[in-house]
């Protein structure tokens, strides 16, 4: 099964703009299992599965670090986020009612953000951790078609 965006795509529908999750997905179970380390000798059990959860969180961020795909062309969004559980969505750009980023102080400062996408109607898509979300998000909005 491909699960690259690279798959959905027409040959004659090139991208224009490509990105991907930031590194920033790492940092959370990073952390865990830093402060799991330090506090091993104190803690001893209670640290060691703190470390644990850090090290199984920080698998399935590092999969869906290297999985995560936004790809957009001038007729469609193309999206395949997470891991385990994998978000496709193919959105054609007509069909956008809004799209929209968010950044936090951290993401400011790493180009990181939350992107969130209204379509059809109600239908919401939100992908978190998406590298330089402004630029995305600017070039989805020139892509679009003007109502």
């Amino acid at each position: 099964m491909d699960n690259s965006i690279d798959g959905n795509l027409p040959e004659n529908e090139p991208f224009l703009y490509r990105t991907g999750c930031h590194w920033a997905i790492v940092l959370g179970p990073m952390l865990l299992i830093i402060i799991g380390g330090l506090a091993l000798k104190s803690q001893g059990f209670h640290a060691m599965m703190l470390m644990a959860f850090g090290f199984i969180w920080g698998v399935f961020s590092y999969v869906s670090l290297h999985r995560s795909e936004l790809g957009l062309t001038r007729k469609r969004l193309l999206i395949n986020a997470g891991f385990p559980l994998l978000k496709s969505y193919d959105i054609a750009l007509g069909k956008i009612v809004a799209i929209d980023f968010h950044q936090p102080s951290l993401g400011s400062m790493l180009d990181f953000g939350k992107i969130t996408i209204i379509y059809g109607g109600r239908s919401r898509c939100v992908i978190r951790f998406v590298s330089s979300p402004a630029e995305f998000v600017t070039m989805v909005r020139q892509q679009m078609p003007v109502s």
